[in-house]
């Protein structure tokens, strides 16, 4: 019998191209299992150790050493006082496993079919983390297989010997396969499903993109060209920023080919998703014009406290520059990392001529000036209070008709209105509710905005709506949707 053990290892291994180690296991597991079977007692834990170079094997059945109070499964565990009467002067730590030897279970006994089953179902597991194990040691990102099978949650795409899923949600709009067609993705991640690793494969990240372009642009691997930055609507419209790092070559013309061919080739692969190509900058307003391509840009206003930019455009560029369903300006916000505020250039000057009005007032009603006087300071560039108040003097005695007199005179009325207007803004937010004051998210300015705005209960916080909070204290939507909900919550603890 032990040459016969060691005869249907040998043979295992080599038909199954694996080691013998993975066959002793599987013969190991499949005898504890009849053993198991052979005691009637499913539950308990058994342990097969077979001799490598003889074939002999020893069964041993084993319980986990518990402490007193984790002890809940009699069948495989045991504590320490229950080993110790047993055997006295038993040396024994928590976590360890004490052993008895029980009878073999005769290799000839077990049924042929079910010990086969086992074996082999164990072989293919272990063939299969070794595929994947080569798989990943190749570090490939683009792949090439052919659909194996379809299935309601993916499709599983042949790589070799290797069995990939690519997801519903990672294949393109509308994109059905059929057994056999090739398909080309992006290795996305290893997942385990069930009791197996599974290898996740996509077509709808932009890191598939820029992959694609490297494969048809030989200038991008060879680090004459660069894709800077990419951005997606998968299935639909792209946009791909690019720089050239030989002052020789054309970063656009070069990915987009002879005739298109080039990028033609990867809106082909993307089932006609339609692609720009773009100039990248590292000055801002240069690239935000770029990104919003085809669309020609009349002026853009940078504001890099809160990280936008308003893009104005004549009326005839404004429906190609926001493109179908905002389409366009949202793939030039994702490309360039900035908010893009678009505007038609009456709408720009209503806006303009709004702010200048605000500010006029603002520096009428605190330093006590004609509109004159508060037109030019908006003229100037003077934007708040404090600028007046802590600008360098000599700038403003450049401005015409600005004398050392009024120019300190300004200063000190600026510097006497911000301090009452910090003591007003203080003693309302005294009137703040105090479960207000501590809600997750929330903080000292965001709360002088709110008490600015009347906002004082959490009653009364709750009931803006994201876009009202963003206006008032021109928090991003991510931290305003954490303070709404916040503020909301003790309504849902209510209603449960």
């Amino acid at each position: 019998m032990s040459r016969e053990i060691l005869l249907l290892a040998e043979a295992l291994a080599s038909e199954k191209n694996v080691s013998n180690d993975v066959v002793f296991s599987a013969l190991e597991f499949a005898l504890a299992s009849a053993a198991k079977k052979k005691a009637d007692r499913e539950h308990m834990d058994v342990r097969v150790a077979i001799d490598r170079h003889t074939g002999e094997y020893h069964s041993f059945r084993r319980w986990l050493i518990v402490a007193d109070e984790d002890y809940t499964y009699p069948d495989t565990q045991k504590t320490i006082e229950e080993i110790q009467e047993e055997i006295p002067d038993t040396e024994l730590q928590i976590g360890e496993y004490h052993e008895e030897p029980i009878e073999n279970v005769e290799f000839g006994r077990i049924g042929a079919q079910t010990a086969k089953q086992v074996i082999l179902q164990r072989i293919r597991d272990a063939e299969r983390e070794q595929i994947l194990s080569d798989f990943l040691q190749r570090k490939d990102s683009l792949v090439l297989g052919t659909v194996k099978r379809v299935e309601r949650h993916g499709a599983i795409i042949e790589i070799g010997r290797l069995e990939a899923l690519l997801p519903r949600d990672q294949m393109l709009p509308r994109e059905n396969f059929r057994n056999g067609d090739r398909v080309r993705a992006l290795f996305l991640r290893v997942e385990q499903i069930g009791n197996r690793n599974q290898v996740l494969l996509t077509r709808t990240s932009r890191e598939f993109l820029v992959k694609l372009f490297e494969l048809e642009v030989p200038e991008i691997e060879d680090g004459l060209l660069e894709i800077k930055e990419a951005a997606r609507d998968p299935g639909m419209r792209a946009k791909i920023a690019v720089k050239s790092n030989d002052g020789r070559i054309d970063p656009q013309g070069t990915c987009i080919g002879v005739r298109g061919s080039r990028v033609n080739a990867v809106t082909n692969e993307l089932a006609g998703e339609r692609i720009d190509v773009v100039l990248w900058s590292p000055e801002t307003a240069q690239f935000v014009i770029n990104a919003l391509s085809p669309a020609d840009v009349t002026r853009i206003l940078i504001d890099e406290d809160n990280h936008s930019v308003d893009v104005i455009v004549a009326e005839d560029q404004l429906a190609l520059a926001i493109g179908r369903g905002g389409q366009n300006v949202r793939l030039a916000a994702e490309l360039t990392g900035w908010q893009l505020n678009i505007m038609t250039v009456e709408e720009a000057q209503e806006r303009h001529e709004a702010e200048d009005k605000a500010l006029r007032d603002l520096f009428q009603t605190h330093l006590g000036v004609d509109e004159d006087v508060a037109d030019v300071l908006v003229q100037e560039g003077f934007a708040t209070l404090e600028e007046v108040a802590y600008v360098p003097v000599q700038e403003m005695l450049e401005i015409d008709g600005f004398d050392e007199d009024m120019v300190n005179a300004l200063r000190n009325r600026a510097r006497d209105a911000i301090l009452t207007l910090a003591i007003a803004s203080e003693e309302k937010l005294e009137n703040v509710d105090e479960d207000m004051k501590t809600l997750d998210g929330i903080d000292q300015e965001m709360l002088r905005d709110l008490a600015q705005a009347g906002i004082t209960t959490r009653d009364d916080l709750a009931e803006l709506s994201l876009d009202e909070l963003v206006e008032i204290t021109g928090v991003d939507e991510e931290t305003a949707k954490k303070v709404v909900l916040a503020a909301r919550a003790h309504w849902f603890e209510e209603e449960a």
